[in-house]
């Protein structure tokens, strides 16, 4: 069967040099510019699965600008690429995320706030969003599909913003965010819960009590939110939960005090504090709080969480070295991105068990191996579970170079290696359809090919990942390399009203 010539749907203009050189700009992290519609993509090896029905959608950072400022490879622009199956064929579509701030950008023809890593005080607008203020929010970091609608949030905090799954069409903000108690609104990973429908999300700020908690309903409302009061302004990126409660953090990595009064966010891990959890009934109140305390450190993503008799059980990647120092013989410009390499951080598996009844912490190590970014079957989130998939890194770098499948109860680990100059994405795991095992379906991601300059989507078998994929897809065009991802079923495409 021949394929369908893919359509370009738009070229988006963009400002930066041709001969661009900063390293979070170019050869992996290369932006796209170009947004896609192909229908019946190429198969360029194997089948696709003809019981694989639905759509994997990625976000990624797309700076069109030069930056005011050092730039932070998550300050670009969100893009979501998405690929859907049905019926055996794959269709493909990209499209920027059409925020407030990059339609002023676009308007303007430069980049109108700083980013992550530069001082707000320096934007070109007095305006803005995020914890921290006068920053874009750029809703490049989570998607989500909820109520039939894919949802993309931003880590610093903001505007959720509505796109079809399917078409990626823009289907402006998500009206839940007016009501939620944050004054700066939503942050990214909000947490899908598929056997009741809702949406935990959480957000943070400057201003005491500094986070809230809420919950949304399957049919698109806020209907719960509380305080959480902390003891000042943090930086949590993530939070879990179980069949019966919400858990979040107050981690000891966190804006060094002293400096916000002059406009300065420079994060700081104070080795002296312990992690704390925020334990709460997801209908709870403030004072339904419990906290429990751990060994410090700083903890990007949680993997899960479930409830074992008297104890919740939280597993997630614990930074063994949350503030790594500067290390000798970096290239050039990248001595401040080493607090995003995984390798550096030293980031494991490692779980907490939280006693209920006595208030006591266990911690332990689920592996020797560095490993992020982990995901697992939908339909047991919050409940007891095996299986995790789990991204390796490239030394040095923010790139994924391997996936990981992680038997969290026997402790064997199977890796796939990508391939020299081969990096993949976040891979989530797609259920089969009456799958009967937790591992019964397929685990799909796309590469970033430095060596033959292309893009796929390789489809594995989960049972059985060493084999390799079971299918590759070719895309239109090299993406850049991104963050986090999700697989939604064909099932939960038609749920919105």
């Amino acid at each position: 069967m021949s394929q369908k010539s893919p359509t370009l749907v738009n070229t988006v203009p963009t400002t930066l040099p041709v001969d661009d050189d900063h390293p979070y700009r170019t050869g992996a992290w290369r932006p796209n510019t170009r947004e896609w519609d192909a229908d019946d993509l190429e198969v360029v090896a194997g089948e696709i699965p003809a019981d694989l029905e639905g759509v994997y959608l990625r976000n990624t950072e797309n700076p069109l600008h030069p930056s005011i400022g050092m730039y932070h490879p998550f300050d670009g622009d969100g893009m979501i690429h998405q690929i859907s199956f049905a019926g055996g064929r794959a269709s493909y579509h990209n499209r920027f995320v059409r925020t407030d701030g990059f339609l002023a950008e676009q308007d303007a023809g430069e980049s109108l706030w700083t980013g992550f890593y530069d001082l707000a005080g320096n934007s070109k607008r007095e305006d803005g969003w995020g914890a921290r203020g006068r920053m874009k929010d750029s809703s490049s970091t989570d998607v989500i599909v909820h109520n039939g609608v894919a949802l993309t949030s931003f880590w610093q905090c903001g505007e959720v913003y509505q796109l079809d799954p399917i078409t990626l069409a823009d289907r402006g903000k998500a009206p839940w965010v007016r009501d939620f108690p944050s004054p700066t609104g939503i942050s990214a990973h909000t947490k899908l819960d598929e056997h009741t429908g809702e949406l935990l999300v959480f957000g943070y700020s400057t201003e005491a009590p500094f986070m809230h908690y809420g919950v949304v309903s399957p049919e698109g409302e806020l209907v719960h939110s509380i305080d959480v009061p902390l003891p000042g302004p943090r930086l949590p990126h993530d939070m879990a939960f179980s069949e019966n409660y919400a858990i979040l953090n107050d981690l000891p990595m966190f804006w060094d005090p002293d400096l916000i009064p002059l406009g300065a966010h420079v994060p700081k891990f104070h080795r002296d504090l312990p992690t704390r959890f925020a334990v709460v009934p997801r209908r709870g109140s403030t004072e339904d709080i419990r906290w429990f305390e751990g060994a410090p450190t700083y903890v990007l993503h949680w993997i899960n969480a479930f409830e074992d008799g008297d104890e919740l059980v939280l597993d997630g990647f614990f930074q063994h070295d949350p503030a790594p120092a500067k290390q000798e013989g970096t290239p050039k410009g990248m001595s401040l991105y080493r607090t995003i390499d995984v390798n550096r951080l030293q980031a494991r598996p490692h779980r907490w068990r939280f006693n209920l009844v006595t208030g006591e912490t266990k911690e332990e190590s689920l592996s020797d191996r560095v490993m992020e970014f982990g995901m697992i079957n939908p339909n047991i989130a919050g409940k007891d579970y095996r299986y995790t998939y789990n991204m390796t890194g490239r030394p040095g770098w923010f790139l994924f170079d391997g996936l990981v499948k992680q038997d969290v109860q026997s402790g064997r680990e199977e890796r796939y290696a990508f391939g020299e100059g081969v990096f993949g994405s976040e891979t989530p795991f797609a259920p089969r359809p009456n799958a009967t095992a937790e591992d019964d379906g397929y685990l799909i991601t796309f590469t970033t090919d430095m060596v033959n300059d292309c893009s796929e989507c390789l489809i594995f078998d989960a049972t059985s990942l060493t084999d390799g994929p079971i299918a590759r897809v070719r895309l239109p065009e090299r993406i850049s390399s991104g963050t986090h991802s999700c697989w939604t079923p064909a099932s939960q495409l038609g749920r919105s009203r």
